[in-house]
């Protein structure tokens, strides 16, 4: 990953809404969520969410597709992980252990 890709994934990001949609995502996996239940889970009206979700799908975090007539918006999970592999690459020095991460258990496919 460039830097200039990693700045505008970080600064898509760095807003309550659209860390909260990319959270969710994570969590719903590779299968994604319809936007009108992404919407009534986070209490966003659609309009809004609407223009938080072009701005992570600008930044190549998630991914769009039409089912029926819903749209399923699902994590890209190899530009998020190119973005972590980014942020972590050099961490401590090269001595990874220092950094002791935490996940509580998370394991990605």
């Amino acid at each position: 990953m460039k830097i200039k890709d990693a700045v505008v994934a970080l600064g898509s990001l760095a807003q309550e809404t659209r860390l909260a949609v990319f959270r969710h995502l994570v969590a719903a996996g590779p299968e994604g969520v319809a936007a009108g239940d992404i919407a009534k889970k986070l209490k966003v009206a659609a309009p809004t969410l609407s223009f938080h979700l072009k701005e992570l799908e600008h930044a190549g975090l998630i991914r769009a597709a039409r089912e029926g007539r819903s749209i399923v918006y699902a994590v890209d999970v190899k530009a998020m992980r190119a973005l972590l592999s980014y942020l972590m690459e050099d961490c401590c020095g090269g001595r990874p252990e220092i950094c002791n991460l935490d996940l509580k258990g998370a394991v990605c496919a």
